[in-house]
């Protein structure tokens, strides 16, 4: 019987040389090593949850087992390559198939793990084009005799409710290496980032806002974050990543009371047998709504959103990388840091010119790690909260503090700081921020209580969260992509090189609003980047030309 292997992965960074930036890894040798990733939950491990019973033997779990990339170094440097302006290869992405073919899992390995899972009496309900995670589903006892441990059932010690868990490590009889397999226990629920009216009750509206007492609607953020200009996302892709489905006459019901058109295709994917569908009787679609409103409403020409519903992040954000449709993906949800499991999917997005948002969260320095994550990945772009005021209904960006609730601080998840966070002038002692650890959130967005979403069946004013402003970036970063597409360019792709190139350099008052007013409870916003609002939030068509103009140079 053989532990579960894993081989430890790289951090990828970015790095400024000279005048340019690109990508540098940051791993541990390639050599196997017991499985990094613990299993057990520490409130197992340590006792404080105490064990009630037995999960049922029929009880089925879906499962995500994920396997681990092969030629780690060779990615690293060619992914240093894409993201550096003056070498050859600059954004010259890989497809799914040429990723695959020279850092996927081996062909041969990926169908012995699912060989090994139907033996052992689990049905495989997804396989993945790039062969990097394989979806299994079958009863807890079928699920123990082929890991090795028992599956018991605890008393959550912070939570008024049970969870499942292993009693002890997984260990399988196959001699392939496994990355991880999640799903194996409940014990972290996720969180999606955004603030309801019954959350904030009493939480007033503006009066600078298109909707009904004032509230900000999504045209509102169009018009103060990019103008009246003509772009607008046609023929980009916006996906979005949902642990519950959507009632799309929400979405219908939004354009319909604010009165604009709704041009946009909404196409469901549903994974781990979770339904795209959210009945309001009996699920809850704030999140999941306004995430779809708020990407259409900044890019109202794009070619369609996806939204990706799933139980497992791992399969959801592995779908979004295997299919490769969408371009700029966001994710308003929150989890248990489960880094060397999503790191390198992260890596495959960055190789294909993907652009991953995530917002931080709402509850200011504060938020919990296991809310903040996964936006303190070092490969993805974190999103925090801004109060904005603009010149009136539909008008121009007049002023912005930083919101009270936006998340941000050095990593809770001791996330190590990458190298796009050490250039000179980025950490100082007037954030505060971390020299050893990741800092967020990048940039930022509207995220107050001041919000005007359909969800539940209904529509209601004074919602507010990171949730709005993630998917607000993803439909700038569209309408990016877009100009950069039509100038004869590519796609951007991993956006965090670029935006601390623009950040410490010269145009950076231009291209940003940089955000110097305004506390979340533990920083300041001050000038240039800080752990409010990172760099600020964007300055219309300038950061769209501050962006393409590098594609434009390729």
């Amino acid at each position: 019987m053989k532990k579960i292997s894993v081989a430890s992965l790289r951090r990828l960074a970015a790095v400024l040389c000279a005048s340019t930036f690109f990508f540098a890894s940051v791993s541990a040798p390639a050599q196997q090593h017991p499985a990094l990733i613990n299993h057990v939950p520490d409130a197992v491990a340590s006792g404080v949850a105490p064990l009630v019973g037995h999960l049922p033997s029929t009880q089925r779990l879906s499962l995500a087992i994920s396997l681990p990339l092969r030629n780690q170094a060779e990615l690293d440097d060619l992914l240093q390559q894409i993201y550096d302006p003056q070498s050859p290869s600059f954004h010259h992405y890989l497809s799914v198939e040429e990723f695959t073919s020279r850092f996927g899992p081996a062909e041969a390995d990926y169908s012995a793990v699912q060989s090994f899972a139907q033996a052992h009496g689990l049905a495989v309900i997804d396989l993945a084009d790039n062969r990097m995670v394989l979806d299994v589903e079958g009863p807890a006892a079928s699920i123990e005799s082929a890991f090795h441990v028992s599956l018991g059932v605890y008393q959550h010690p912070t939570e008024n409710r049970t969870f499942y868990a292993p009693d002890h490590e997984p260990s399988v009889e196959l001699d392939v290496p496994l990355l991880h397999i999640s799903g194996l226990d409940n014990f972290s629920l996720p969180h999606a980032k955004n603030i309801r009216p019954s959350q904030q009750p009493g939480a007033a509206g503006k009066t600078t806002g298109s909707g009904p007492g004032g509230d900000f609607i999504g045209s509102d953020m169009r018009a103060a974050y990019y103008g009246s200009g003509a772009l607008n996302g046609a023929g980009q892709s916006v996906g979005l990543f949902e642990f519950a489905g959507y009632q799309l006459t929400d979405v219908q019901n939004y354009f319909k009371q604010v009165k604009q058109p709704l041009k946009v295709p909404v196409r469901g994917v549903s994974l781990n047998g979770v339904s795209i569908h959210c009945p309001p009787a009996t699920c809850d679609d704030s999140e999941q709504a306004l995430d779809i409103e708020m990407a259409i409403s900044m890019a109202p020409g794009l070619k369609q959103v996806v939204v990706y519903v799933g139980s497992s992040d791992v399969s959801i954000f592995n779908k979004m990388a295997s299919d490769n449709t969408s371009k700029q993906l966001s994710c308003s949800w929150g989890w248990k840091d489960n880094e060397s499991s999503l790191d390198p999917i992260f890596l495959e997005m960055a190789a294909q010119g993907q652009s991953v948002f995530v917002a931080t969260g709402d509850s200011g320095s504060g938020t919990p790690g296991d809310v903040v994550w996964p936006s303190d990945d070092p490969y993805v772009t974190a999103v925090g909260g801004t109060d904005l005021t603009t010149n009136g209904p539909g008008g121009s960006w007049k002023s912005e503090t930083g919101w009270n609730g936006s998340a941000g601080s050095p990593s809770k998840n001791k996330i190590p700081i990458p190298s796009y966070q050490q250039l000179p002038g980025v950490i100082n002692s007037s954030n505060g921020g971390s020299t050893t650890l990741r800092n967020y959130p990048d940039v930022s967005a509207e995220a107050n209580t001041n919000q005007y979403s359909c969800f539940d069946g209904g529509c209601f004013g004074g919602n507010g969260g990171t949730s709005y402003a993630a998917p607000q970036w993803a439909g700038y970063i569209a309408m990016a992509n877009q100009q950069s597409l039509a100038h004869g360019g590519t796609t951007l792709g991993f956006l965090n090189p670029a935006l601390y190139a623009i950040g410490v350099g010269s145009s950076y008052d231009s291209d940003f609003h940089d955000i110097v007013s305004g506390s979340n409870g533990g920083f300041k916003a001050v000038t240039g980047y800080d752990l409010v609002t990172g760099w600020g939030s964007p300055n219309g068509v300038n950061l769209i030309n501050g962006l393409t103009g590098a594609a434009k140079d390729e």
